[in-house]
């Protein structure tokens, strides 16, 4: 069998081992077989050929690129007029909507059972929590330098808009709903009327929606997706994130409907804002 072709076959066998496309290898053959031709493709780990991948952001581009996030979030209601993204829109709505409906039923349970969570609720302090999220960009940061690692600073770079992102919308809302949280409920009374009667700060009176679960899952979304070729990196970013949510209910800081819009709230506007590739 001539030389050439058994190591196409041999590429092939192990492009179908390892997961890399076959395309890119097969041209890589080709063109090593031509005189002096250089190999224009750098393999990377954390590539994975989305547009999570391909976003580029600086320090000098982070205000700019935060400016221009906002400005397509908060004109979003424009794309609806459109036409586009109902469904989801919907669904989200939908699902909060039954959430608050039946946010009366489900807080008696975790408020008749804190004593028996309180070591889940001690681990997952608001601050200790708070701490957890941003110590993941931080170290990311820190690292990246250290070993000259330009996307993984980039990675960083994109968590921190991220979390601000999704921070002033949360804020926005809060203002708004003014939404009491479940532990100033006297203990007796019923989970009914919450709306519009929190306390005036949006930073500690108002409950809907999640700021920690908008915060965390902004970051878990970024993780995930910009290290989505290592198959475990998802699952513990998610993980991450779905168990400092639900933590804000066991502690009585929200209400399932809070968590669930705040969770929605921080991976839309990350995977559909914050890493969609953009020009200069």
């Amino acid at each position: 069998m001539p030389p050439s072709r058994t190591r196409l076959i041999a590429i092939v066998a192990f492009c179908a081992a390892t997961g890399i496309p076959f395309r890119g290898a097969v041209a890589q053959v080709s063109n090593s077989e031509l005189p002096d031709a250089p190999s224009e493709t750098v393999f990377s780990p954390h590539q994975s050929g989305d547009p999570a991948s391909n976003r580029r952001v600086t320090w000098r581009s982070l205000p700019k690129d935060f400016l221009h996030d906002q400005k397509q979030i908060w004109l979003f209601p424009t794309q609806l007029a459109k036409g586009r993204h109902w469904v989801p829109t919907l669904a989200i709505t939908g699902v909060t909507g039954v959430l608050i409906a039946t946010d009366k039923y489900t807080m008696p349970y975790f408020r008749n059972h804190q004593t028996q969570l309180d070591d889940l609720n001690d681990a997952f302090d608001a601050y200790i929590t708070t701490a957890e999220v941003i110590a993941v960009p931080a170290s990311l940061m820190i690292a990246g330098y250290a070993r000259h690692d330009g996307y993984q600073v980039e990675t960083a770079l994109l968590c921190a808009e991220a979390y601000a992102d999704s921070a002033v919308v949360d804020l926005a809302m809060k203002a708004v709903t003014r939404r009491k949280r479940p532990i100033d409920v006297p203990p007796g009374e019923p989970f009914d009327d919450t709306f519009f009667s929190g306390g005036k700060s949006p930073f500690h009176g108002s409950s809907f929606p999640s700021g920690h679960a908008a915060g965390v899952f902004s970051v878990a979304t970024v993780v995930a997706n910009r290290y989505r070729n290592h198959r475990w990196v998802p699952f513990v970013a998610y993980g991450f994130a779905a168990a400092i949510s639900f933590s804000r209910v066991t502690n009585a800081a929200h209400f399932p409907s809070d968590v669930f819009l705040g969770a929605a709230l921080g991976y839309t506007v990350t995977k559909y804002t914050v890493l969609q590739p953009r020009g200069d």
